[in-house]
């Protein structure tokens, strides 16, 4: 789909960002350096949750930077910053599952060294979710656990969603375009990876019993 010179516009006047990457089509060094200390971490942690490594997901935030930069000559705004961003790493995490998958690699357990980071996304879901058993204390690295086993219990474009919804508070329309979905399909999508996600959480917080690994 074209990008209109008025929409253009609009995002360039609406969002810093792209007028960072509109520098960095201008060769900038330092805008583009900026946008990576903004988005580097944040990056880095949805592919932690994506992928389950860290080390992966360091290695893959590294390549979308790279396609960043590789096609800045060719950036038009079409949407904002970050929405651009974020449907290049869905494109680069999707092609590593599918590289995964022809390689018949077994993922190990995300339970890796090197934390995620006191912005995790997780923790802000665990905290929603303790709130729901008043009677019972509960340990905050524990829960944070109990929901990343939980988030694996979600499908690929369901976790995808959740973390772009909850850990970048994007909108259903900029998670669809990320996503390459309709609006209705992501309202539908995060509809269902919430009773999932309830359902994986239910025997935890009923029971204490935790999800059960994959």
């Amino acid at each position: 789909m074209s990008i209109t010179e008025s929409t253009a516009k609009r995002y360039e006047l609406q969002d810093p960002d792209v007028r960072l990457m509109l520098e960095v089509r201008d060769d900038n060094a330092a805008a583009f350096e900026e946008l990576m200390l903004r988005y580097q971490n944040r990056l880095i942690n949805l592919m932690h949750h994506l992928m389950g490594r860290r080390e992966q997901a360091e290695d893959l935030a590294q390549e979308v930077f790279l396609r960043v930069y590789r096609s800045r000559k060719s950036y038009k705004p079409g949407s904002k910053f970050s929405t651009w961003l974020y449907t290049i790493a869905n494109n680069v995490a999707s092609n590593a599952r599918r590289s995964m998958a022809r390689r018949k690699e077994v993922q190990v357990d995300g339970n890796d060294e090197g934390g995620i980071g006191p912005a995790n996304p997780l923790d802000r879901i665990a905290k929603a979710a303790s709130g729901q058993m008043p009677t019972r204390m509960i340990d905050r690295a524990e829960m944070g656990e109990v929901v990343r086993l939980a988030m694996e219990t979600l499908n690929e474009r369901q976790r995808m969603a959740v973390l772009l919804s909850k850990f970048e508070e994007m909108s259903y329309a900029d998670i669809a375009t990320t996503m390459g979905m309709s609006v209705e399909a992501i309202k539908s999508l995060l509809s269902r990876a919430r009773a999932n996600l309830k359902t994986a959480l239910e025997p935890y917080l009923e029971q204490g019993a935790k999800p059960p690994a994959e």
